[in-house]
């Protein structure tokens, strides 16, 4: 039974070759013709926008004339390389362990244009009729585009999609306005497509240490009275790095230096090269502000903790209920 299968598929290949080859070429005709009409629609709704200083959106619409155009020459290509298969297909036929040199470009071709061509389902059909015929390395090859493989370099170009240069798109929108008598003046989209833009796809440059100790130190110094308080010297950024102690004195008046004090869990140590007297005392006054303010918030917490506590055993002695349970849990 197999040797029969072996002998029907030996028999019917070069038929449904054929059959698929002579379907491939007329269903591109149709797709040409019915692009070609889609593709002066779209140069002509380029021509509106650009006729009507909407030079944005036509600056985006040429890169789908851009894509149709290589689309029709692609399928051109196509249409050569199924017309030159279906003529050697005898040759085919008798060949049925290599593929023939003359063919090798044709069908690797096609095959590497099967996936990337939705609208010719014929292609993918003749993909595998080859690749049952001299084996899944040969379709591979030319699917991955190794360097053995013989795909045309016009229809790798064509099928490829990437994004146009912008000499290109300016090229077809001149060629648009020209091709409509157009009087347009390109100054603003040749200067738009040469712009510089900057890769946010990277992400930004990362500080060095010393700069991200310095942005965080002017951020975090701060007051919230909204003056000014200088960062430490580029010297002194080490400074920074201290650990972090309680001070026991927030001032030392007698030795005229100003003792380490913690603001938002910086250390600010300005006993080096620190600023002027005025600015001294001014971050004197911040810094015995931030202590006050910080010692009113632990009263307000110890109070409401206090609150707290008050209100639970005034619930603990209303509810025996709950004093049951609490006795229960060893409360």
């Amino acid at each position: 039974m197999s040797a029969l299968n072996s002998l029907f598929n030996r028999a019917t290949f070069g038929t449904r070759c054929k059959t698929c080859l002579n379907l491939a070429i007329s269903r591109i005709k149709l797709l040409r013709n019915k692009r070609e009409v889609q593709l002066i629609n779209m140069r002509k709704e380029i021509f509106q926008y650009l006729q009507t200083g909407q030079e944005a959106i036509a600056r985006i619409r040429v890169e789908h004339v851009i894509r149709e155009q290589n689309i029709l020459a692609a399928y051109e290509i196509i249409e050569l390389f199924c017309e030159f298969i279906l003529a050697r297909v005898p040759i085919l036929e008798t060949q049925s362990k290599d593929c023939p040199l003359e063919l090798q470009e044709a069908i690797a071709s096609v095959i590497f244009a099967s996936p990337r061509c939705s609208d010719l389902p014929e292609l993918m059909q003749l993909r595998n009729l080859f690749g049952a015929k001299y084996g899944k390395e040969f379709v591979s090859v030319a699917s991955e585009l190794r360097p053995d493989s013989s795909v045309n370099r016009l229809i790798i170009e064509k099928l490829t999609v990437r994004a146009p240069p912008p000499d290109l798109k300016l090229k077809i929108l001149k060629a648009i306005a020209h091709e409509y008598n157009l009087n347009w003046d390109d100054s603003n989209t040749e200067a738009e497509f040469n712009k510089k833009y900057e890769d946010l796809l990277d992400g930004s440059q990362p500080l060095s240490r010393r700069e991200y100790l310095v942005e965080s130190s002017s951020i975090i110094l701060l007051p919230k009275d909204g003056s000014s308080v200088s960062p430490p010297a580029e010297g002194n950024t080490n400074q920074l790095l201290q650990p972090l102690v309680p001070p026991t004195k927030s001032h030392s008046v007698e030795t005229g230096h100003i003792s380490p004090t913690r603001t938002d869990g910086v250390i600010i140590n300005n006993s080096q090269a620190g600023p002027p007297a005025d600015e001294k005392s001014r971050m004197r006054r911040n810094a015995s502000d931030v202590l006050e303010k910080a010692r009113a918030a632990i009263a307000a917490a110890e109070r409401a903790c206090a609150a707290a506590r008050a209100a639970a055993d005034l619930v603990r002695e209303k509810s025996p209920c709950a004093a049951t349970s609490d006795a229960h849990i060893g409360i």
